[in-house]
């Protein structure tokens, strides 16, 4: 073994690396990094994973530390500002201390972070989204989309648990006006860093469930800002754009309007205004048709009237000739039966004349044909003579 060797030992090599770093940065400096883990200790340090990358990758990742006297200020005021407490994904500007440990090595201690920053880095992500979907074209593709006359069977994308998907069906439910719709839930997540991809999974299945829907809704509810940055992803807002479908988004309150409000066929701020505007659907065509109920009975109203009195006074006119042809009738059956009574038979008994009938009741019309010894009756309008013929003449 070579003892000649220059050489200096780890600890020395680890201490004059520490030296340089801490002379190169002798103060704080403002560092720009991306968050890529965070997790807050029960003793109250937060310990975060920074790293920054480009088109081909990771380039850079370090170690960082919030200590909790700090984090203690740091985390309700950036959540204050955000509306969102510090989690991957997220860019932030933060004031750090460099550290160099023989035995942790290279580190980061955060003093400070600027909510501020944050939101305008989401901001500028947003505007050149906007200007990538229009330059392709993509902004106003759900537009040109037709809504069914009466939207009927909905697809809904939204979280199973959500307060915002709750309140939409318990809006819809509960109607004044008893309309009944056919709601069916895709679930997917709303927010973070998987949420455009899980929305885009629930598009996809509901293509591929082959059930024949009107429009997709896709409620949210709102929250903090940069929960909701995922509502100005590309990805998810081109596939909306580009969607068969209409699309109809109620993912904020108020002050919240995203890229995929944007490209989307028709959005409102609330789950709750969502429902009141599929109701009005409704509504406007009840009041539409009522308003045609009521056009057609005043249209046809007087018309109406008219053929009724055109049928009463036609009504009288046939029965008034149909009395007079029954008057005559009624006279003629009297001769008629007149002339009957007058033919009857028992009539003519009556006036004193006598019916002879042979023993087989047949009327005898003269004495032709009877023998004597034959048997014969005579019908008076009193009674009736058995006879015995003894002789004939």
């Amino acid at each position: 073994m070579d003892m000649e060797k220059e050489f200096i030992d780890l600890f020395e090599l680890q201490t004059q690396l520490k030296k340089g770093i801490e002379c190169l940065f002798p103060s704080r400096i403002w560092v720009r990094a991306e968050v890529s883990a965070v997790k807050a200790r029960s003793g109250g340090h937060c310990y975060l994973e920074l790293s920054q990358s480009d088109e081909k990758g990771l380039t850079a990742k370090a170690n960082a530390i919030i200590w909790a006297s700090k984090y203690r200020f740091i985390a309700p005021y950036f959540q204050s500002v955000t509306g969102s407490p510090v989690s991957e994904g997220m860019v932030i500007l933060a004031e750090v201390q460099v550290n160099y440990s023989q035995l942790y090595g290279f580190s980061l201690i955060i003093n400070d972070i600027d909510p501020e920053y944050s939101l305008g880095i989401k901001e500028l992500e947003r505007q050149r989204t906007i200007e990538r979907l229009g330059k392709e074209g993509l902004l106003e593709l759900q537009k040109g989309l037709s809504l069914p006359q009466l939207p009927y069977r909905l697809a809904v994308i939204s979280a199973e648990d959500a307060a915002g998907y709750r309140d939409f069906v318990r809006h819809i439910e509960e109607n004044a006006y008893g309309f009944r719709l056919s709601l069916e839930l895709y679930p997917a997540l709303m927010q973070g860093a998987d949420c455009p991809e899980s929305i885009i999974t629930a598009l996809d299945a509901i293509l591929d469930s082959g059930n024949e829907y009107d429009a997709v809704l896709i409620l949210r509810g709102g929250g903090a800002r940069l929960d909701l940055a995922c509502f100005d992803d590309y990805g998810l807002a081109a596939v909306i754009a580009q969607y068969p479908l209409p699309v109809l988004t109620a993912i904020g309150h108020d002050q919240d309007f995203h890229v995929c409000d944007m490209v989307a066929y028709e959005y409102v701020k609330t789950p709750t205004a969502l429902a009141d505007y599929i109701l009005s659907i409704y509504e406007d065509e009840d009041a539409r048709l009522s308003s045609y109920m009521t056009r057609m009975k005043l249209a046809f109203g007087s018309r109406i009237s008219a053929m009724e009195s055109s049928v009463g006074m036609l009504g009288s006119r046939i029965r008034g000739g149909f009395s007079l042809k029954l008057a005559a009738m009624e006279a003629s059956l009297r001769i008629l039966e007149a002339r009957i009574g007058a033919a009857d038979p028992r009539k003519i008994l009556e006036r004193g004349y006598a019916l002879a009938v042979d023993g087989e009741g047949r009327v005898m019309k003269g004495a032709e044909g009877s023998s004597p010894g034959d048997r014969m009756s005579l019908m008076f309008a009193d009674g009736t003579l058995d006879c015995l013929i003894e002789k004939v003449r």
